[in-house]
């Protein structure tokens, strides 16, 4: 099933970013900061893509839902700003700026996204804003 055909903009109307007006970014922002993982995951195409930082690429509903049970249970996002376009081929790229608040630390991060034309997640990759010595700090403590 996917959850994004189902997704209304009215239904994430109270969270908002600046900029950005996508369901489904909406819908990624305030799931995780619910834990409701599998929804999260919902909102990706059945073969979408999630790419977290210091991990290699985690392919799949299944997959990313259970990656975010075992790693996203402290983590909130604080999405600021970001900016859409739509790409030669009809897909959507979305670039938002914020914060990831740990039980450990806070980080400036960019998520990128690209939606296909149903507006499912087709990749996200979450990148820290980070300077080298910060990321091999936050590498050594996440392990």
């Amino acid at each position: 099933m996917t959850s994004a055909e189902f997704i209304s903009p009215a239904q994430f109307e109270e969270f908002q970013i600046e900029g950005i007006r996508e369901p489904s970014v909406l819908g990624y922002f305030e799931t995780l900061n619910t834990g409701e993982f599998e929804a999260t995951a919902a909102l990706f195409a059945l073969d979408g893509v999630m790419r977290p930082p210091f991990e290699s690429d985690i392919v799949g509903t299944d997959a990313i839902a259970a990656y975010l049970k075992q790693e996203g249970q402290n983590i909130k996002a604080y999405p600021n700003t970001g900016i859409a376009e739509t790409l030669e081929n009809g897909d959507i790229q979305v670039q938002v700026t914020g914060k990831a608040q740990t039980s450990w630390c806070s980080v400036n991060v960019l998520w990128l996204f690209i939606l296909n034309q149903q507006r499912q997640i087709l990749y996200t990759r979450i990148k820290l804003l980070a300077s080298p010595k910060e990321l091999l700090s936050l590498r050594r403590e996440s392990k």
